[in-house]
Order: C-alpha cells, then sequence, then structure tokens
C-alpha cells in the first residue's frame, strides 16, 4: 500500500509540473526578437506607430484595458512609469486589444473618455482588428513588453508583469520594468527569466467566432 501510495502522489506531482510548465509558454514574440513596426489609432484620432519613436532609447509596451481589475489597479502606475521614464528615452505604449462587441467598456469612445479622466500621458492605442495581439502573443492584461532600439530595430529585452504586486505602489518588493530598463540604460543585458513572473491578470476579450 505504501508504494501504491508513493506512486500515486509521484504522478500527481509530474501532472502539475507539466501543467505549470504548459501555463507560462508563449506564443508570439520572445525575447530577443525583433518588433515589426505596427501602426494603431490612438484616442486622438491620430495614428502611432513604432517608428514615431525615433528619438527613444526603447518604448514599454503594455497591453491593458478600461475594464480589467489587475489593469485598473496598475493605472496609477503605469502614468508614473511613464513619467520616471519617458525622458530617459522609454516612453509608455498602452495599447487596448479587447474587443468592444465583446467587451462594451472598451470600446474606442470609452477609451477616449478613461484617458481624459485620468490624463493619460501617454499614447492609448486601440487594436481594433487585434491584429498585434496576436503578433505580441498576449492573453492576458496588464502585461509589458521593454524593447529597446537598436540600429533602428526595437529588440524585446523584457517580457511579463509590471512588478510583484497589483495592490499598490507601497506594495511592491520588485518592479521588473524597472529592473530591466535600469539594466539596458547601464549597458547590461536584462537578467530577468519572463517564466519567473507570471502572474494573474484578466483574459483578453477576443473576437466572437
Amino acid at each position: 500500500m505504501k508504494i501504491i501510495k508513493k506512486i500515486s502522489i509521484i504522478l500527481i506531482v509530474l501532472t502539475c509540473v507539466s501543467y505549470t510548465s504548459k501555463s507560462v509558454q508563449f506564443k508570439g514574440y520572445v525575447v530577443g526578437d525583433v518588433v515589426a513596426d505596427f501602426s494603431l489609432k490612438n484616442i486622438d484620432d491620430k495614428m502611432v506607430s513604432l517608428k514615431d519613436f525615433k528619438n527613444s532609447r526603447g518604448v514599454i509596451i503594455i497591453f491593458t484595458s478600461n475594464t480589467c481589475s489587475y489593469s485598473l489597479a496598475y493605472e496609477d502606475k503605469i502614468i508614473s512609469l511613464d513619467n520616471k521614464y519617458k525622458n530617459k528615452g522609454f516612453p509608455i505604449i498602452a495599447i487596448n486589444s479587447n474587443d468592444p462587441i465583446v467587451s462594451p467598456g472598451d470600446s474606442y469612445e470609452k477609451m477616449q473618455e478613461r484617458a481624459k479622466e485620468k490624463s493619460y500621458t501617454f499614447p492609448y492605442l486601440f487594436d481594433e482588428d487585434q491584429n498585434v495581439l496576436l503578433k505580441f502573443g498576449v492573453n492576458k492584461t496588464p502585461y509589458a513588453y521593454v524593447l529597446e532600439k537598436r540600429n533602428d530595430r526595437m529588440i524585446i529585452q523584457y517580457i511579463g508583469v509590471i512588478d510583484d504586486s497589483f495592490l499598490g505602489l507601497n506594495k511592491v518588493k520588485r518592479s521588473f520594468v524597472e529592473e530591466a530598463i535600469a539594466s539596458i540604460l547601464n549597458g547590461k543585458k536584462p537578467i530577468i527569466s519572463n517564466t519567473e513572473v507570471q502572474a494573474d491578470g484578466c483574459t483578453v476579450r477576443t473576437k466572437l467566432k
């Protein structure tokens, strides 16, 4: 009986390990990839693309939304990150990829209202066709990508959550996005593994089939 019990425990553990490994797999871009330029409509009705940031050292792309509680909890942090790093060459680009038919609170008009209400200091782009979402492989929000510009190419140096807590700035022990940018500014390669910084978030609302 003891042997059977031990075997059962081992099988359960192996099943859990297998599930965990699968859950942290990324589809789409990975660290080191060059991001293809894209063009999306900003809340001011103007189109914004990566090539518009020719004078920056990179960008911080954050997939977010109006309706996700996690995204709303991070909203002030995102504004703070933009204020802190925009002048250091790493401005924020926020992208909302939720389908407005599935999630009416994420319509273009609602995005405009939210940006005005919170006085966004960065572009808030509408990924209406979800093409950018598919290229990046995002399935939850909020989610961050730190891109470094090298020879006019935007290279991904970090993929993951913004920090280790969504409860408030005073609760944060590690800010992964800031660590990645600090490494880049110091001429070093970020060593944070994206498999170490997975966290809960809201599933992106994709188009109904």
